[in-house]
């Protein structure tokens, strides 16, 4: 079995990340499947997540990249309305209060985003160097 990554992963460019705006969409392997991650902008800090609800392991957003609550505070469950803190994942309405979302570390540098690979999170293909391209977004 090879060693698992842990260098950074190019994410997009930091401007892609807009305050509360669309998440960008990028693909891990969790122990051995793909699945959706999601990063966006809150306070003007980038975080990511694992698209998937602590209360049901389902897909929060109920557009590509629409994670917001009509206010733009906190970060939707399309499913069952459970309300996230953005700056920790943390529920904090809806039927997982205190439950958190899996958070997958990120850093911004020279104007760009990177997000790191974990024993519980790898790259789900080689990534593209060329960071002038957006992020890969699919359903």
């Amino acid at each position: 079995m090879p060693e698992p990554s842990l260098e950074a992963q190019p994410l997009c460019a930091s401007a892609d990340l807009v305050e509360r705006g669309d998440a960008v969409l990028f693909d891990v392997v969790e122990f051995g499947r793909t699945v959706q991650a999601f990063a966006l902008r809150f306070d003007d800090v980038a975080v990511a997540y694992l698209n998937r609800c602590a209360h049901v392991p389902a897909e929060m957003d109920w557009q590509p990249g629409k994670f917001w609550d009509m206010d733009q505070r906190f970060i939707i469950c399309s499913v069952h309305g459970a309300l996230y803190d953005p700056p920790q994942g943390l529920c904090v309405g809806g039927p997982c209060v205190g439950a958190r979302l899996q958070a997958i570390q990120l850093r911004e540098e020279g104007g760009h985003v990177y997000w790191y690979p974990s024993e519980r999170f790898q790259p789900a293909s080689n990534p593209s160097s060329d960071l002038t391209e957006p992020a890969h977004e699919h359903r």
